[in-house]
């Protein structure tokens, strides 16, 4: 699997290699991911963002602009090799084919060598800790009293840097970056304790050696983990501390550091670095270093555990009303989690960040929510409401908005919910606002709402040809529809983006099956067979896939994560061969 990073060529960044992960903003303002401090660069000036079709360019409104070569753009998908300008600073767009973040398997990056306890000493951590702190000796040097301060200045802005990261996998990329600026390593691991089982699972992966595969001692990740040491070594082929295995002497593993991640009195897991083919890297100055960055690391590590717990269960909550409509209104089963994937795709298009997008997400699994109220023989009903069941359909917006109102967390949602039957001229409900008095929420779900409701199956009529909805969609610009985001829906229909999204995209394709659970067909990969496990593309359920009477079918697994944004996307499908 791929990875992408830019790397600086001149001006201020030069020398930096920065991994992209999902969404990188550039500019001026300290609150960029990228900080680029010249009056030729505006405060938030441009913005990379990662897309499943490829690394998009953008100009935030720049004064002096944004370049691609010596072309100035505002929107541009990025190619591999691409020369960016901004201000003095020129970047290079990369992919790097071999995979060492933590998204790969662990038979392919990681190899532990065995080894015995026995053959492994180390000091207890917490007393590295101290004396990295102690003052240094009367008799110090001014030399020694400088790089004391700079030590602690290093370790200081390392803690500063990635106690703001909320993110654990961004969170573990940065505590490996600082670290690698701090000693020089060549490969480094985070493993972290799994919580169910207790074991140490690896998370994190940087690797700079050119090597295929990281080798790792077990001998000295069992001392740092059970006993909570520091432990490090000159020489792993040599020292008698480790027994030298044929891999580690294979791999040229010459120097290795490794310490506890400590948070009060758990242990949480360890990092690792070493060097390739250079004795000796290693001082006790640099072991000292490390253990003082574990222990900030560790503290915003558990943070961000806390935090994807509480993220977790507000998702699962929001997603448990959400499957309470969808099983009350049974001819629309599916809707919810469609109109969700279409907004947050539309948010996309329209250059809204990750945090925007995981809002909109929220907002269109609730975007519904208000239909709670109304009547089943009205939600039910097959055919065309009455004028006045009609009415009592049309306060949903208001009731969603209500059942949100009261709750801090929920407030950023109500948008979603209560503008999304609003018309871009005015003439829809429940207010009749127009145009941009209609806050960008509703009018982002109302394309997506109109759309899935096009294309989809309902008992009284078959769904349209998605060609033809997004015509009627056009005739719809600027009378019924924002035009931006008529255009967005448009041209994610035109690169193939929501196709998969659709309820009968793959109806007529030899390996279909419907998802038991929101209706959608999903294509089974080429060689699929009962008791496979395949995942909805739509509502991210699991299937087993079961054959009977000559036809393969679906059977719905107990839920697992079904967030649309969180971890790694869903691989699209490719069309089977007829």
């Amino acid at each position: 699997m791929s990875r992408e990073r830019i790397v600086g060529l001149s001006g201020p960044v030069m020398g930096i290699h920065l991994e992209l992960v999902g969404t990188l903003t550039i500019g001026r303002s300290r609150e960029s991911n990228l900080l680029i401090n010249d009056p030729l660069v505006s405060r938030k000036h441009a913005m990379l963002q990662q897309t499943p079709n490829g690394t998009i360019l953008r100009d935030l409104g720049s004064g002096n602009g944004t370049y691609v070569g010596q072309r100035r753009v505002i929107e541009y998908k990025l190619s591999p090799g691409d020369i960016i300008t901004i201000g003095p600073a020129q970047l290079r767009f990369e992919v790097i084919e071999k995979e060492d973040s933590s998204k790969v398997s662990p038979d392919d990056s990681v190899v532990f060598e065995a080894g015995e306890d026995s053959t492994v000493t180390a000091a207890e951590a917490s007393n590295v800790y101290e004396t990295f702190f102690k003052s240094s000796v009367p008799s110090a040097t001014v030399d020694q009293l400088r790089e004391a301060q700079s030590r602690l200045e290093a370790v200081y802005k390392a803690a500063q840097i990635i106690s703001h990261e909320r993110n654990i996998a961004k969170l573990l990329r940065r505590i490996m970056d600082e670290l690698f600026d701090l000693v020089p390593a060549h490969n480094g691991v985070i493993l972290l304790k799994d919580e169910k089982s207790g074991t140490l699972k690896w998370e994190h992966v940087k690797t700079g050696s050119g090597q295929d595969k990281v080798m790792i001692s077990s001998s000295i990740v069992r001392r740092a983990f059970e006993n909570r040491e520091a432990v490090l070594t000159h020489n792993a082929a040599k020292d008698d501390r480790f027994l030298a295995g044929a891999s580690i002497i294979a791999h040229n593993i010459t120097s290795a550091m490794c310490v506890p991640l400590e948070h009060f009195e758990e242990t949480l897991g360890v990092i690792y670095v070493d060097t390739r083919g250079t004795s000796h890297a290693f001082h006790r100055s640099d072991l000292e270093l490390m253990v003082a960055l574990a222990r900030a690391a560790a503290i915003a590590i558990r943070n961000a555990q806390y935090l994807r717990k509480v993220e977790k269960g507000y998702h699962d909550t929001l997603v448990v009303l959400a499957n309470t409509i969808e099983m009350r209104d049974h001819y629309t089963i599916g809707h919810t989690w469609r109109v969700t994937h279409f907004a947050v795709e539309i948010g996309r298009k329209l250059g809204w960040t990750e945090e925007k997008l995981r809002e909109c997400e929220m907002g269109g699994i609730l975007h519904d929510v208000g239909k709670i109220a109304i009547d089943d023989a009205i939600l039910r009903k097959a055919g065309k409401l009455t004028d006045e069941e009609f009415a009592k359909m049309k306060i949903h917006p208001e009731r969603g908005a209500r059942m949100m109102q009261d709750e801090e967390f929920l407030t950023p949602l109500i948008p979603y919910a209560l503008y999304h039957h609003e018309r871009w001229d005015g003439k829809g409900y429940p207010f009749g606002l127009a145009g941009q008095d209609i806050p960008i929420e509703g009018r982002v779900i109302a394309v997506a709402d109109t759309y899935d409701a096009m294309t989809s199956n309902r008992p009284y009529r078959k769904g349209l040809d998605p060609e033809v909805a997004v015509q009627e969609i056009i005739k719809g610009s600027g009378t019924q529809f924002d035009p931006a985001c008529v255009e967005a829906l448009v041209e994610c229909h035109r690169d193939g983006s929501i196709l998969q999204i659709l309820q009968n995209y793959f109806e007529r394709e030899q390996g279909s099956i419907v998802c038991p659970f929101c209706s959608t067909y999903v294509l089974m990969p080429p060689g699929t067979k009962a008791g496979d496990v395949i995942i909805c593309s739509v509502c991210h359920r699991r299937i087993r896939v079961q054959f009977s009477n000559e036809a393969f079918f679906g059977e719905l697994l107990p839920e697992t994560d079904v967030s649309l944004l969180g971890g790694k996307p869903p691989e699209r499908p490719t069309r089977a061969d007829n």
